[in-house]
């Protein structure tokens, strides 16, 4: 499974930074080679512990991990919505990732100017609203508008059928989106059932996407977080009160890191006083924001994670390495990867009686460790 997180914000917010961070501690991996030749992609390894201890346990000559893509979607500025800037080339890379992540400056910084004039995340988060709800508005209220004069051609008839029953799926979900989008509010905000989030994922709106706030803060200066003032107040205010998912990282010091051997960089991070992996915990919050886990395989020729929905089953979850184990599903012999590594090994989990056979039904854990036994 495919995972692309856009990285939007302001002009010199520090999204460039952040991106080249990544970038540099990317991994490349032979299923994607475009990484190497999109210099907008950065392909990213997701850090799990879990990975490298079953590869250590199994003497795995590869280990493979899962990943997550970062796009570097084109900059943003007010007016972005009505074209302004390379307002139309960013909303049409920012429609083809599956979630956002928004950087927002923290720090002050009289060498960097700040395109509002002064620094406030708060209004810097409400801009970019704007303009994603605008471009959600256009497209959305010109659709319902059809679909509103479609429906009534099909009024006469007694029950819709196929494509008219999708029709009017479409048209009760915009009824409730457009009115949201027209008050300034995020399509996501509107309460929906399953069967209207189906209907409402074909619309491909921009307000729908899950979205994760990257608070940039900048060692030696003035930061937001640590003056406690106002603005921070307001910021936090707004992320408690919609239950937005955030992480607070120093994009400069990540992306200076990337020339520090790794047995240096906690010396490194002590002496600027940055004491965890920013890079590290934006890509774990971007793997979570979708509600997205791990199942592994493991063995002496390799060591990997694959990337499934939380809820799958075991055919869905063995569709992830190939189809055969989701349409010739016969079973699937499973165990937590704590358990495997207190066992020693699949032969030593087995004679203890710790591998659980498993059918069509089971729902995979995050943790699992699988070998699918198909027809």
């Amino acid at each position: 499974m495919s995972l692309s997180i856009g990285i939007v914000g302001l002009p010199n917010v520090g999204k460039s930074t952040l991106f080249n961070a990544l970038t540099r501690k990317g991994v490349l991996i032979a299923n994607y080679p475009f990484a190497t030749i999109d210099p907008s992609v950065g392909v990213v390894a997701v850090p799990d512990i879990r990975l490298d201890r079953l590869a250590e346990m199994s003497h795995s000559e590869k280990k493979v991990p899962a990943i997550v893509e970062f796009v570097d979607i084109a900059g943003l500025v007010k007016g972005a919505s009505e074209g302004e800037g390379l307002g139309n080339q960013f909303l049409s890379h920012i429609r083809e990732v599956d979630a956002i992540a928004e950087v927002v400056r923290i720090f002050e910084d009289d060498d960097i100017h700040h395109v509002a004039g002064s620094v406030d995340p708060r209004y810097d988060i409400e801009v970019v609203d704007l303009e994603l709800i605008q471009a959600d508005l256009q497209g959305a209220g010109k659709r319902l508008e059809r679909l509103e004069r479609d429906a009534k051609s099909l009024a006469h008839k007694a029950t819709a059928e196929g494509g008219d029953k999708l029709l009017i799926a479409e048209r009760d979900v915009l009824r409730k989106i457009v009115p949201a989008l027209q008050a300034g509010r995020a399509a996501r905000t509107v309460p929906l059932e399953e069967q209207e989030r189906e209907s409402a994922k074909a619309l491909h709106l921009l307000t729908l996407k899950p979205i994760l706030y990257m608070l940039n803060r900048k060692s030696g200066v003035v930061n937001i977080d640590a003056e406690g003032g106002q603005r921070w107040r307001e910021l936090k205010d707004f992320l408690d009160s919609t239950g937005a998912q955030y992480v607070v990282v120093d994009a400069g010091v990540e992306n200076e890191l990337g020339d520090v051997h790794s047995d240096e960089k906690a010396d490194f991070r002590r002496e600027l006083g940055v004491a965890d992996d920013g890079l590290d915990d934006l890509i774990k919050a971007g793997y979570k924001l979708l509600d997205l886990i791990s199942f592994f395989t493991t063995g002496e020729d390799e060591s990997r994670a694959w990337t499934i929905r939380r809820g799958s089953t075991a055919p869905e979850a063995g569709a992830a390495i190939h189809t055969d184990f989701r349409d010739k599903f016969i079973r699937a012999e499973t165990i937590r990867w704590d358990k495997l590594l207190e066992a020693g090994s699949w032969a030593s989990a087995r004679d203890k009686g710790w591998v659980r056979s498993e059918g069509k039904e089971y729902v995979v854990a995050d943790g699992d460790v699988l070998e699918f036994k198909h027809g």
